[in-house]
Parts: C-alpha cells; sequence; structure tokens
C-alpha cells in the first residue's frame, strides 16, 4: 500500500530519520512505538505526504486513499454533531446532489427521444450506482453508528459541536475518518480522549477494518489487541517486529541479548587475534600465519551493539503520613450543571491505604466526582476527608495550569519548601530534565514535557491521599511502566480516573463504575470488572437474539401452532425469566456482603 524507501528526515541538522526503509501491507495493522520525541507522529506525517522527507522516497498506489488523525485538530463550529461527521463524505454528498439535479431535469423536460435526455439517463444511473456502490442508502445509519459507537448519545447527534469540549471534538474528527473508510488510517493516539467502552469498540472496528492500519499509542492493551506488527523508532533507526507489542517486547530483549553475546564473542576473538599479531609480528617462522590473522582482521564484519535507550522518568513518592482509618466519606452527592443532572445521592467510601479507579463513560462523573473530592466544585450532599488526610491532586488540565512565563526550574521552586529545595535538580533529572532543560520556558514545552513537570509537582511534599485524573496522557510506554511501579509502592490511598487498562490492572483493588448519574462497586481490579461487564451484556444480547427468533418463528407458524403448546411455552419462559431475577438479586445480596466483609 505504501512503501518508504532510504528516507531521512532531519530537524535543526539533527536526523530523527536517517535512511529507513519499509513497506505497508495490506490489512497491516502497525504499532509505531518508542519514547516521546523519537518521531513516531513525524513517522505519520511522512506517511500522509503532510511532510517531505529530505531524502529517500514514499511511493503509494494510484487512487489509494488515507485518513489521517492528528494530534492538534482545527474544529468547524457552527454544525451539529452529525452534520460535521457527514460532511466527510464529501463524495457522496457531490454524488447526492448530481442524483437531484438529474432527477429534476427529468421531470421538467419533454424531449424523450434526444440524445441529450438520453445522456441524462445514463449520467444518472452512473450516479445511482456509484452512490449505492459507496453505501449512500446506509451512510446516515453508519454516521450514527459510528459517533453512537465513539460515546455519543442519540440526542447529541442534532447538538451544535461547540458545546462540547475538546475531547468530544477530537471524536468526532476521528468519526469523520472512520466513515470515510479509507484504504489507509493513520491514527495519533487515537484512544486519548476516548473511555474504555469506546476503545473496545475502536478496537472491534479497526478488526474488520478491510484497509491498513498504522497506529501510535501509548495504550499496551489497545495495542496488543488490534495490531499484527510492531515498528520501534528508536535512534533515529526502525526495528520491525512481525508481532503485536507484548511479544515485541520479549523479542526485543532476545535480539539484544544475543546481539550483546555475539558482540562479547568477537570482541574477545578480535583481541586474541591482535594479541597473537603483536606477539609473532617480528618472527619470520610466523609470518605467514601473522599475515592471514592481519588480513582477517581487516574483512571482518564488526558487528556494533544497539544502545538501549534507557533515559525513562524514575519515580519514587515520599513516604504517606498515617491518617485516620476513613480518608474519604461521601454521602448523599448530588451535582448538576445547570439542568444537567451528572451525579444523583452518591454514596462512597474509602479506608486508609485503599487504591481505587473510577471508571465509565466519558460524562458520567468521574472527573466531577474527583474534583468533588478535593474541593474544586461545589455540590449538595456530604463529602469530607478523614482525620490527619493530606492530598496530592492531578487533574486532566494540570499541565496547561502551569505559569508558561516560568522557567521549569522555577515551576518547582515556587511551590518547595524546607529541604527539598537542595534536591530540586535531582528530582528534575528524574523526570528526563537534565541539563540545560530546567532553564526552558514552560511555553516551548511539548504536552509529555508539561505532564512530566505537574507529576514532578506530587513528589514535594509526603500526602496519604492521592488524586489522579489520566495521569498517564502523554506518557510514553516506559513511563507509564514506571510511574506504576511507583503508585503500586505507594503506600498511601488513591483515587485514579484512567482508561488505560493495562496501567491499571492490578494497581487498584476496587472499581467504582459511574453509569446512569450513580456509582455501583466492583470488588477485583479493572479487568475483572471488564470480564463481568462483558458478560452481562452478551448475556443481554443472547436473550434478545433468542427472543427475536423466536418472535419470527411464531410469525411464520402461527397458524399451524397448537394453542395448549403455545401457553406451556409461554409460562415457561415466565418461569425462567423469575429465576433468573431471584438469581440476579441474590448475586446482587451477595456481592453486598462481600463488599461488607471486605
Amino acid at each position: 500500500m505504501i512503501s518508504l524507501s532510504q528516507v531521512s528526515v532531519q530537524f535543526n541538522g539533527n536526523f530523527l530519520f536517517r535512511e529507513i526503509s519499509f513497506l505497508v501491507n495490506p490489512k497491516d495493522r502497525i504499532g509505531l512505538v518508542g519514547k516521546n520525541g523519537a518521531g513516531k507522529s513525524t513517522m505519520l506525517k511522512v506517511l500522509s505526504g503532510q511532510i517531505e522527507p529530505e531524502s529517500g522516497t514514499v511511493t503509494q498506489p494510484s487512487g489509494c486513499t488515507i485518513g489521517y488523525l492528528s494530534q492538534d485538530i482545527k474544529t468547524k463550529l457552527g454544525k451539529t454533531v452529525f452534520d460535521e461527521t457527514y460532511s466527510a463524505l464529501a463524495e457522496l454528498q457531490e454524488l447526492e446532489q448530481k442524483v437531484n439535479h438529474y432527477t429534476k431535469q427529468l421531470e421538467t423536460r419533454t424531449d424523450y427521444e434526444s440524445e441529450e435526455y438520453m445522456q441524462i439517463i445514463q449520467d444518472l444511473h452512473v450516479a445511482n450506482e456509484r452512490f449505492s456502490m459507496l453505501g449512500g442508502h446506509t451512510a446516515d445509519a453508519e454516521v450514527e453508528k459510528v459517533l453512537m459507537g465513539l460515546g455519543f448519545l442519540r440526542s447529541d447527534l442534532t447538538r451544535d459541536l461547540g458545546e462540547f469540549s475538546g475531547g468530544w471534538q477530537m471524536r468526532v474528527e476521528l468519526a469523520k475518518i472512520l466513515v470515510q473508510r479509507p484504504d489507509v488510517l493513520l491514527l495519533d493516539e487515537p484512544t486519548n480522549h476516548l473511555d474504555i467502552m469506546s476503545i473496545q469498540w475502536l478496537e472491534t472496528f479497526l478488526h474488520e477494518h478491510s484497509g491498513s492500519v498504522i497506529l501510535v499509542s501509548h495504550d499496551r492493551a489497545f495495542l496488543d489487541n488490534v495490531t499484527n506488527r510492531t515498528i520501534e523508532i528508536t535512534l533515529g533507526r526502525i526495528n520491525d517486529y512481525k508481532v503485536p507489542y507484548s511479544k515485541y517486547v520479549e523479542q526485543r530483549k532476545e535480539r539484544r541479548e544475543l546481539q550483546q553475546a555475539a558482540y562479547e564473542n568477537q570482541q574477545k576473538f578480535i583481541a586474541d587475534t591482535e594479541k597473537f599479531i603483536e606477539r609473532f609480528r617480528y618472527k619470520a617462522t610466523k609470518a605467514t600465519q601473522v599475515q592471514s590473522r592481519i588480513k582477517a582482521l581487516e574483512k571482518i564484519d564488526r558487528i556494533e551493539v544497539e544502545q538501549e535507550d534507557n533515559s525513562v522518568m524514575r519515580l519514587r513518592f515520599p513516604p504517606a503520613p498515617r491518617a485516620g482509618k476513613v480518608v474519604v466519606n461521601a454521602e448523599g452527592v448530588n451535582k448538576s450543571y445547570d439542568d444537567l443532572e451528572v451525579l444523583r445521592n452518591v454514596d462512597l467510601m474509602m479506608d486508609r491505604g485503599e487504591k481505587v479507579a473510577l471508571v465509565g463513560k466519558n460524562g458520567e462523573g468521574k472527573t466531577t466526582f474527583a474534583k468533588i473530592i478535593v474541593g474544586d466544585l461545589p455540590y449538595t450532599g456530604k463529602c469530607e476527608l478523614g482525620h490527619n488526610v493530606s492530598l496530592g491532586y492531578y487533574a486532566q488540565d494540570q499541565a496547561e495550569t502551569l505559569d508558561s512565563k516560568k522557567t521549569v526550574f522555577e515551576t518547582l521552586d515556587d511551590v518547595a519548601r524546607g529541604d527539598i529545595r537542595t534536591k530540586l535538580r535531582d528530582i528534575l533529572g528524574a523526570f528526563l530534565f537534565g541539563g540545560e532543560d530546567i532553564d526552558k520556558k514552560v511555553s516551548v514545552l511539548s504536552g509529555g514535557e508539561r505532564a512530566r513537570l505537574a507529576l514532578a509537582k506530587l513528589l514535594l511534599e509526603p500526602v496519604n491521599l492521592l488524586v489522579l485524573d489520566e495521569p498517564t496522557n502523554h506518557l510514553d510506554m516506559q513511563s507509564k511502566d514506571v510511574l506504576k511501579q511507583a503508585l503500586m509502592k505507594y503506600d498511601g490511598a488513591m483515587v485514579i480516573v484512567s482508561h488505560d487498562r493495562s496501567f491499571l490492572k492490578g494497581l487498584t483493588d476496587k472499581v467504582y463504575e459511574f453509569k446512569d448519574k450513580g456509582v455501583r462497586q466492583h470488588i477485583g481490579d479493572v479487568y475483572e470488572f471488564l470480564a463481568k461487564s462483558e458478560m452481562e451484556s452478551l448475556d443481554q444480547l443472547g436473550f434478545n437474539a433468542r427472543k427475536e427468533a423466536a418472535s419470527a418463528q411464531e410469525k411464520k407458524s402461527n397458524k399451524k401452532e397448537d394453542y395448549k403448546a403455545k401457553k406451556e411455552r409461554e409460562k415457561k419462559l415466565r418461569m425462567a425469566k423469575n429465576k433468573a431475577s431471584k438469581l440476579e438479586k441474590e448475586i446482587e445480596a451477595l456481592e453486598t456482603e462481600i463488599a461488607e466483609l471486605d
């Protein structure tokens, strides 16, 4: 589909890529990986034609269509969500106008035998055929399906796009690309603004997509579930693995171990050979052997060990001061934004050292509740922090609230107190701000750098309750792993809002699902919650399918069916429903009992 040959790209005299080549095949599912700044987003721009390489060629077949989702969008406001998404189907809209134009001409013309009239009929036929081939008759349903799959409600589709936040506007941009179904999908962090349910829907969509997919993502689970090939960008080169991300990590480790072993063996051979040459260089009886070994050394293909990029941040939270047994106690919490009710009569209690995840669709109140805990929002009801609770908070927009006029060092120095001020350079170094980086203005930092700087501020004072709202956005894979390890060792209580399943796995021991203005508690980590949710959904789908099949069969043989047999079947169905309802109540009661015991 797309071929890169000896492509080089440089910025300010430094090569980001140097003479790299690879081929994107039909139906490839490629994950581009590498640390922040390695060039993943630049690679997508090269593939999409937005950046011309310094040298080398990028070729694609004639007629190949490319859909590119960038991290930076320029939203066109003034349209409804549905109309803005449908506007991406430009050819369909043009064909629709042609069909209407030709139809009106046929309605008004009377020269039925003329060549012009026959040509209009021919043009109308061609336009109708093309319209049908592109799915024009089902386009409205397709647009609606994609938008609802990405988390929009049916009532949202007629709302003005300007009423939605940047994250929801990004979803519309993603929907515009998906409904076009291009030959090649280039997606830069498509899951950044999606909730867990929407991410799972997107995984299914990409599995069924008939074209190629190349994506950049720091969501390990998403990469594993979607990709079948991993291209690593490191130190200006690429390494191509024909496996998903997790297997790539294993193979990369094995490859580097083999490379290191081969390098060490070769170095030993070279040292032994040079020693022999030096020892017998001037001995006439060994002259032939010496010359032979000198030539062997000249011909040897020297192995270069690929340097592993280990420049990742290393975090360690200070010990948490001891708090009371209960750190958060919420009773009857209600929250509305004007006429929009988000939370209704919510109860939640957290004990000392407990780690919980808040999950659910966007807009269900997770971030709202996190802000209520830290006191950033007014509400009705009761939400109190326990005795001796000290709180650390990382918000989604925390990186944007940093003072852009200050330097990196000044940002921490302004909030640091006491002896910790002597360790600021060490802390910044741990967050990859070394050397001259600490004197950079916040205004020139990338999104990832700002996120790391905001996280660094959490380390300055010991706290016993961390409230983290999407802390992994803009962090690369290695940085997320190190942050997760630090959080697992953290001995305080933690509330974390995240849609990154692999990051949450094993990190929390309880999940609170925000849904329909309420909160439901689930014991276990996020994968146990997802397994249970999926099972419930499949059960429901199965029941509906059986119900529809039974209904269709009933209509087919309605005249022949015996009345008593029908009544007996309905009786059994009622009994089964009653039994299912009773079992569901027992399950709920047992879950409540388990939660109380826990």
